[in-house]
């Protein structure tokens, strides 16, 4: 569940800013005018469209001139800012026939908007949600738009898509904001969807078949609060414990329970730490930092976090017991830090533990604590803009955390930190590449420390995307790939013959209509072979899905991959050399050897040698090729005048152990021959 604190659309009218107009083109790229000082908080917004009475709104007649083809490297951005932290003004901007063409309505400080740079005339309509008696400054600059490195040249992975039978339980088309995890003891993965717990079991074939069952928490099985009661479901598996985390939120008490053995049983739980908030819950888990000390002895290995908000600031919980009752919570960040609603917790491998945020001042940042929750500090991503969706980390295994957001202009970004968030790295848009234009829902996971995945659901059309009425777009799923620590990535489309959804998504929270089905969030989480997993709703389904009308639907899926290179690079296909021959024959009057090396593997098999060995005595390494899988390598070596009798060769396929293959144990091949 979101709690807006903003509004999709806008009626009525306003009162004139100071001054009332201005112009902004290619020669002159920056206006700036204010309002204010506003007693008389407008939060219509939160009910439904905003309604401007005498002076609850202010408008600037905003004329852009530009020529054709501005917008290829350009953009328009908008921000209104003003002076108390506490206080609160969102902006909207309505075209020459009133229609909205984009919103900022957050709780961030500045609010940013970023839109093409259209040349017509516009009206920037700034609205004062809590102004506590302040006044704005209102900017419109006309600004370059972001350099993208190239995308990524690494083969990207292909996925296959998985639903579970209707019979299986109400819920399976009941499956907005779905949490999944992997128990990489089993393999089993677990997805939630509202009350509804279901396991996925996938098989060793390819493409691989699954079994789902419906292992849901209820009395019957130890949880007797589970499956009850739901503002917002979560579930959180550990990967290396194996234990999973299903939770339902009822106000300020989450009802949680655990598994140990993959929902065949529960056990319930205090659920939270007192006092936690009402909304966007979330749950993680991980190693405890190096020298925290004064944690209860336990014989669960890791730290379990608990974190909530309540709409103006958010706090987390930590427990030392497995999840089994909580400490009290601890306040994550104020409301003159951050907004209230941030994406999911996540525990790096040294005990670090993040929580990124969509809306810290001008930028979106992580939540991050070095001591096991204890406190916690703010670190924005100054490349980035507020934006509409939750944002999302991975943490890698050697400490990298990927950020994936949606940018104030509706596009998918990442970046990459190597210091925990105190810097960010190769900051970019991941969907222009394949010509996405608005992005919601990121879901980040990381597995080595260069590699991670980040999926978002994307649409091809531009525009405002939450324009019920409007807008047109398909959504699909889409994965884009890192495999050299975020310096490029590579995104594919998950679903390119099976839209998510078509038209609208609302991202507002309460406010929103029947296009809210698909609720704030999805997930991704990897197995124990790196294998990406997202976990998602689809919206559009049945007639829908080939062409017909958006139906609203949320059914489980799971987008599983099934090819490509996954995030552990110790699973990467590898080649495998071996020698398929050896020979000697007898050419005018001196022998040689004549041997051939084939890669039976499924890789590459770089700077591959061959070396030979006469009777014990080691003759010159051949010289090094590239090697493609299936392919074949001949090389002769010169054996000299030999002596009557029987001689032995050894022939060795990469003799000085260069190359990492699949099997190091069938790289040689004795033969026995005579001389006369």
């Amino acid at each position: 569940l979101v709690l807006s604190t903003g509004a999709i659309g806008t009626v009525s009218t306003a009162r004139a800013a100071a001054p009332a107009a201005g112009t902004v083109s290619d020669t002159s790229p920056t206006t700036t005018w204010s309002g204010g000082p506003f007693a008389t908080p407008n939060v219509t917004g939160i009910a439904g469209p905003v309604t401007c009475t005498s002076g609850t709104c202010d408008d600037y007649a905003l004329t852009v001139n530009t020529p054709a083809g501005y917008g290829d490297s350009h953009q328009l951005r908008i921000s209104v800012d003003w002076t108390n932290p506490a206080a609160d003004f969102d902006i909207y901007l309505l075209d020459a026939a009133g229609n909205e063409v984009a919103s900022a309505a957050s709780s961030a400080k500045p609010e940013i908007m970023l839109v093409p740079p259209n040349a017509g005339t516009y009206t920037v309509r700034v609205v004062p949600f809590l102004p506590l008696g302040d006044s704005y400054t209102g900017t419109a600059s006309l600004v370059a738009l972001p350099a993208n490195p190239a995308p990524s040249t690494a083969p990207q992975p292909s996925f296959t898509t998985y639903v579970p039978p209707d019979s299986l339980s109400p819920n399976v088309h009941n499956a907005g904001e779905p949490s999944i995890g992997v128990n990489d003891k089993t393999g089993a993965v677990m997805y939630q969807a509202y009350t509804s717990t279901f396991k996925a079991t996938f098989d060793a074939s390819t493409p691989a078949k699954v079994t789902w069952s419906d292992v849901s928490a209820k009395l019957t099985n130890g949880c007797p609060q589970g499956s009850t009661t739901s503002l917002d479901p979560i579930l959180f598996t550990d990967h290396a414990t194996g234990r999973t985390f299903e939770s339902q939120l009822a106000g300020k008490t989450a009802l949680t329970c655990y598994s140990d053995d993959d929902g065949a049983t529960w056990n319930a739980t205090s659920g939270s730490g007192i006092n936690s908030g009402v909304d966007h819950q979330t749950i993680g888990g991980g190693p405890l930092p190096v020298g925290v000390s004064n944690l209860p002895t336990t014989s669960y290995p890791h730290a379990v976090y608990y974190c909530s908000q309540d709409i103006a600031d958010a706090s987390c919980a930590r427990s030392s017991d497995g999840g089994t009752t909580y400490g009290p919570a601890v306040p994550m960040y104020t409301m003159l830090e951050c907004g209230g609603l941030h994406g999911h917790v996540k525990v790096a491998p040294d005990g670090t533990v993040y929580v990124p945020n969509k809306g810290c001042g001008a930028n979106q940042a992580v939540a991050v604590s070095t001591d096991a929750g204890s406190s916690w500090t703010v670190r924005p991503n100054p490349s980035s803009t507020p934006g509409d969706s939750d944002p999302s980390v991975g943490i890698g295994a050697g400490g990298s955390v990927y950020m994936g957001y949606q940018a104030a202009d509706g596009t998918a970004r990442a970046a990459v930190s190597l210091d925990r968030g105190k810097t960010w790295l190769y900051d970019q848009n991941v969907g222009a590449q394949v010509g996405v234009q608005n992005a919601v829902f990121p879901a980040v996971v990381a597995g080595d420390d260069n590699r991670a995945s980040f999926a978002f659901l994307g649409s091809t059309t531009g525009g405002n995307y939450q324009d019920a009425a409007t807008f047109t777009g398909v959504w699909h799923l889409y994965v884009a790939t890192t495999y050299d620590g975020g310096k490029s990535w590579g995104t594919v489309d998950v679903t390119p013959t099976d839209p998510v959804q078509r038209g609208s998504i609302c991202t507002g929270g309460t406010t929103c209509g029947q296009d809210r089905n698909l609720l704030d969030f999805m997930d991704v989480t990897i197995d124990a072979q790196g294998r990406v997993l997202v976990g998602y709703a689809d919206g559009c389904t049945g007639a829908c899905a080939t062409g017909g009308a958006q139906n609203y639907d949320a059914l489980t899926s799971i987008a599983r991959q099934s090819s490509g290179l996954t995030l552990k690079s110790a699973y990467d296909p590898k080649p495998n050399l071996v020698i398929t021959s050896a020979t000697a024959t007898k050419v005018s009057g001196s022998w040689q050897a004549t041997v051939t090396m084939r890669n039976s593997g499924a890789a590459l098999a770089a700077g591959a040698s061959v070396g030979l060995s006469l009777d014990g005595t080691a003759l010159p390494v051949s010289a090094a090729a590239d090697l493609p899988e299936g392919a074949t390598l001949t090389r002769t070596f010169a054996l000299g005048k030999l002596t009557k009798g029987s001689h032995t060769m050894i022939a060795v396929a990469d003799p000085a152990n260069t190359v990492a293959e699949s099997n190091e144990s069938d790289n040689r091949l004795s033969v026995t021959f005579s001389t006369k």
